[in-house]
């Protein structure tokens, strides 16, 4: 059965509390629990990896190749020798 990314991560979060509260395993229900909770885990990752996918081929199109992308900045260039601030340690 298809299901969105909502209705997976209810079961998911469903099937998580139904194990939490459990004062003693219930072994007849656990393989159901399991394997829907794996149906609903592929669906959800399925999701986030086409979302993660249109979102890199979006900023990707936003980019200008051309401009030149700054390098991060180092501890040592952050340091400047006229700086008054001297820790006490």
């Amino acid at each position: 059965m298809k299901h969105t990314f909502k209705d997976a991560y209810a079961i998911l979060l469903h099937h998580a509390h139904t194990l939490r509260e459990q004062t003693e395993p219930d072994i007849d229900d656990l393989l159901q629990i399991v394997e829907e909770s794996v149906q609903a885990y592929k669906t959800c990752q399925r999701r986030i990896d086409a979302v993660e996918k249109a979102l890199d081929k979006a900023l990707a199109s936003t980019a200008h190749p051309t401009a030149p992308v700054a390098a991060p900045a180092t501890p040592a260039a952050l340091h400047h020798p006229d700086d008054a601030f001297d820790p006490p340690f």
